[in-house]
């Protein structure tokens, strides 16, 4: 079983400051209700959407999903 995006993503929150990921994991991480244990690429960019936090955009989403992929090779 894959490991959901939400804890492969956690990782980034490690980066700089002004890095963009490292601003979405830590966004991701303060959202309580994030689906943590989701994998599905639609449940997940949905909530992204839906939400609309600033801190948290779909472009930025998409740029870590391609790397979540990629780890799951």
């Amino acid at each position: 079983m894959r490991q959901s995006f939400y804890l492969f993503a956690l990782k980034f929150r490690r980066g700089q400051k002004e890095d963009e990921k490292a601003i979405f994991a830590n966004s991701m991480f303060d959202h309580h209700d994030f689906p943590k244990a989701e994998t599905s690429f639609n449940k997940i960019s949905l909530y992204i959407e839906e939400l609309a936090d600033p801190n948290m955009p779909a472009t930025i989403f998409d740029e870590i999903w391609e790397y979540y992929l990629e780890d799951s090779k």
